[in-house]
């Protein structure tokens, strides 16, 4: 007689997570999630800083430059043409410091991956990840933190990487000093609100916690 018995079913099984793996899953996606949030937030101030410039038009106009008389009025110049223009003097100072950067790639190179370092290794690493481990051995938060500080002074300090930060900053600061002195102001008209005290450009207020000064409704004129 043939046998009709049916053949061995084999049992399967879903594997689940481990309570370890959940573990090592969870830290990294908020270390994703806090990196996009952060490169948003600089991205959207940015924009928002880069906005409110005033036209370059206004910047450039020949027509309106001349010699100062004396020091002080170069200074009273210099004032009032940064409070109007600070965010297209800070706009100039930056790309002359990129400038100096890509001329000079082993500076640009450097000063990334001394970014990257304390992007990934400080700024973005949670509570909860796994300790860093070079070469089999373990690094703490604070072995990491003194490797991150002694990498930046030698970097800034003992190279040509701070000789050429400084000599592009003082460059751009220059360009604006001058032009600050020589284009007479009398044509620029300020808000009252960016005549008290100047404040911080938008785009900066993300590094300095400073809240940009929100508008004032206009003021209708008495007959």
């Amino acid at each position: 007689m043939a046998n009709n018995s049916s053949p061995a079913v084999l049992p399967i099984s879903n594997a689940q997570p481990t309570a370890g793996e959940n573990q090592t899953l969870l830290p990294s996606s908020a270390s994703n999630s806090a990196a996009r949030a952060f490169f948003a937030g600089i991205t959207e101030t940015v924009r928002s800083g880069l906005a409110n410039r005033r036209p370059w038009q206004e910047l450039v106009d020949r027509s309106a430059f001349s010699k100062p008389e004396s020091l002080s009025v170069a200074t009273v110049r210099l004032s009032k043409n940064y409070t109007y223009f600070r965010i297209n003097y800070f706009t100039v100072i930056t790309a002359v410091i990129a400038i100096s950067l890509v001329m000079n790639p082993f500076s640009l190179i450097l000063l990334t991956g001394l970014l990257a370092a304390w992007i990934f290794l400080y700024l973005f690493r949670q509570s909860s990840d796994q300790p860093l481990v070079v070469f089999g051995r373990q690094f703490s938060e604070r072995e990491t933190l003194l490797f991150l500080i002694v990498s930046t002074f030698v970097i800034i300090f003992l190279t040509s990487v701070g000789s050429g930060l400084v000599s592009a900053l003082m460059v751009g600061v220059g360009i604006v000093c001058l032009h600050g002195a020589f284009r007479a102001p009398e044509d620029l008209f300020l808000d009252e609100t960016e005549t008290q005290g100047g404040g911080v450009p938008g785009f900066l207020s993300l590094f300095t916690g400073a809240v940009p000064a929100a508008p004032q409704p206009p003021v209708a004129a008495r007959a």
